[in-house]
């Protein structure tokens, strides 16, 4: 299987579409207001079997297309799995994973920071959840002609696409997990995507169970000043 790729236009321009600007304390609150909603979100792990409509995740997924992209190629592909026969193989391979992982090829290291977590090797909200998308990074796309056309900045691209999903998601009221068992080869073969396809993250999409608990741990953001900096203008030199 592969992915076609159109033959890149000539260079043109057009009018910004769509752009509007604020007054700044129109812009001050919207910033606020997002950063308020988005801080809300946190990793959820039990989650209702409650089915997702369909129009949801489609306008998600193209808000997640919108996303920036080397050279604009747009390096990703996401499959959704909702069949609870594919589900369940998922669970069964990521499970095998994880047992592996946590029974000695992690290194105590990683395993203790993700103690204040409190993850395991059992993943059963792989089958409860209504949603799995698996996200793909395609490491080079494929002309009409068969030959192969090179992608650039794939993981960068790949990353910022995922960013909006996820936000996206929480935008519409649902709850996600990113979930990331090493190696996941064996998404390619149960979504049936082509090995130029690396599989990166399996979203879980849902709602979250009622009485849904989250570790503490998982809400502790560092502050502004651990995470950024200002450079302003240097001081001339006397």
């Amino acid at each position: 299987m592969t992915q076609e790729i159109a033959a890149a236009p000539p260079f043109l321009q057009e009018p910004l579409p769509s752009y509007q600007e604020y007054e700044t304390e129109r812009m001050q609150e919207r910033a606020a207001t997002f950063y308020r909603d988005i801080a809300r979100r946190r990793t959820v792990r039990d989650f209702d079997s409650r089915p997702v409509p369909r129009a949801v995740i489609e306008d998600c997924l193209l808000a997640a297309g919108t996303a920036p992209s080397g050279a604009n190629q747009q390096p990703w592909f996401f499959s959704v799995i909702t069949d609870p026969a594919r589900k369940r193989r998922i669970r069964e391979a990521a499970e095998k994973e994880e047992r592996e992982f946590y029974g000695g090829k992690a290194p105590k290291e990683w395993l203790d920071a993700l103690a204040p977590l409190g993850t395991d090797p059992n993943k059963p909200f792989l089958e409860e959840a209504p949603v799995l998308i698996g996200i793909f990074a395609q490491k080079y796309g494929v002309r009409p002609d068969g030959t192969r056309l090179s992608h650039y900045y794939v993981p960068e691209s790949v990353g910022i696409a995922s960013g909006f999903l996820i936000a996206a998601l929480h935008h519409a009221g649902l709850a996600t997990l990113t979930h990331t068992p090493s190696p996941m080869g064996f998404l390619n073969e149960i979504c049936g995507r082509p090995a130029s396809e690396k599989p990166v993250i399996l979203l879980v999409v849902g709602y979250p169970r009622p009485g849904c608990l989250v570790p503490v741990h998982g809400g502790i953001k560092k502050p502004l000043a651990q995470i950024a900096q200002w450079l302003d203008a240097e001081p001339e030199a006397a």
